[in-house]
């Protein structure tokens, strides 16, 4: 069972985790570089932000939203 355990950390640390080491070690280099993967999830995340605020007008022109106060019982 032990050698089973043992396979699964030598997986993660020398295969599926090397690309992060790559981008730790980098980071005395460059900066930018090493931190490129966030700015990656920072540029999804900004683009889903626009895309949903796109729906949001697009849901707003067709007035199709019931404004009236009573319309929603949690505001009446």
């Amino acid at each position: 069972m032990k050698d089973f355990f043992e396979g699964i950390a030598w997986l993660f640390e020398n295969l599926l985790l090397y690309p992060l080491d790559a981008l730790r070690a980098l980071e005395l280099d460059s900066w930018f570089l090493a931190n490129i993967l966030n700015w990656v999830f920072m540029i999804i995340g900004f683009l889903a932000f626009l895309y949903w605020m796109k729906q949001l007008k697009t849901f707003n022109d067709n007035d199709e939203e019931n404004r009236d106060p009573s319309a929603h019982s949690f505001l009446g």
